[in-house]
């Protein structure tokens, strides 16, 4: 079930099923191409919007909440990427529509693979900004860091039972910043999504796909991005100078809106 509202200018709509609830903006009239935005991890549609406003002549842009980011309900169980990528394949399937182009920054870019490779008749091509997806590349060094903390949580988490430690200040202590600003379902969903490795998904990835990296990205460092490269058929990897995992999309979207551009124009002839 669907319904449609305007609001500020925009058109809103929200797709609705038994399961799930996705609220997106719709941007542009209606054109030949259409770009599906999928943002990152604790953001919502509008990390988009000023990279979206240049591009509304070369096609029409859905810009989606994933659900519980935004205007989204959260989902009812705990979600893999996958569970995401079938939602919003659901949604697509329910337009008139053949093929779409995924734009995704960072947890979008998990959902993105997964989409292409659970849904290739969906896909038209993935665009995948500071991408996540694979594990990290750690020296032997920050691998023991990283073990002794979790050793260390483990043990203290016993201790939680006896109130000589609490819940909240374990959490403080240990959490890394996106699973403290979590709560309820939303944060499982955190812990199982990170602890995903999408590899054999990327290999299985046929549509024409770039990758974007800020070199300056400690989230998701460009040797992600090379590592991703190696396991997409005929992937183009893009490295940009001083930008980071966020910059990409705020004063480095100068930088990316041309290679953007380019991809869609380059697929949309190709209709």
């Amino acid at each position: 079930m669907k319904r449609r509202r305007v609001k500020e200018g925009l058109l809103l709509e929200i797709f609705k099923t038994e399961h799930t609830e996705i609220h997106y903006n719709i941007y542009g009239d209606d054109h030949d191409c259409l770009v599906l935005w999928a943002h990152g991890w604790g953001q919502s549609h509008k990390s988009f919007e000023a990279l979206i406003q240049p591009l509304t002549k070369s096609a029409q842009h859905y810009a989606i909440d994933f659900p519980g980011f935004g205007d989204s309900p959260p989902p009812s169980d705990t979600w893999s990427t996958a569970d995401y990528a079938d939602a919003v394949a659901e949604m697509i399937k329910s337009k008139p529509i053949n093929n779409v182009i995924w734009v995704g920054h960072s947890f979008g870019c998990r959902v993105g693979i997964q989409i292409a490779s659970r849904h290739p008749d969906l896909v038209k091509g993935l665009f995948l900004i500071a991408g996540a997806g694979l594990p990290r590349k750690r020296s032997p060094l920050k691998t023991l860091h990283i073990k002794a903390r979790i050793y260390s949580y483990k043990a203290l988490k016993g201790l939680t039972k006896t109130g000589l430690v609490s819940k909240e200040w374990l959490i403080k202590k240990f959490g890394a910043p996106d699973f403290q600003n979590a709560s309820g379902i939303i944060r499982k969903v955190f812990v199982k999504v990170v602890n995903e490795n999408l590899s054999p998904q990327a290999a299985l990835v046929r549509c024409p796909t770039t990758l974007v990296y800020g070199e300056n990205d400690t989230e998701t460092p460009p040797e992600i991005g090379w590592r991703l490269n190696k396991l997409i058929s005929g992937s183009e990897m893009v490295q940009l100078r001083a930008q980071d995992h966020y910059s990409v999309l705020a004063e480095g979207r100068h930088q990316v809106a041309p290679l953007l551009k380019k991809f869609i124009e380059k697929l949309s002839a190709k209709t």
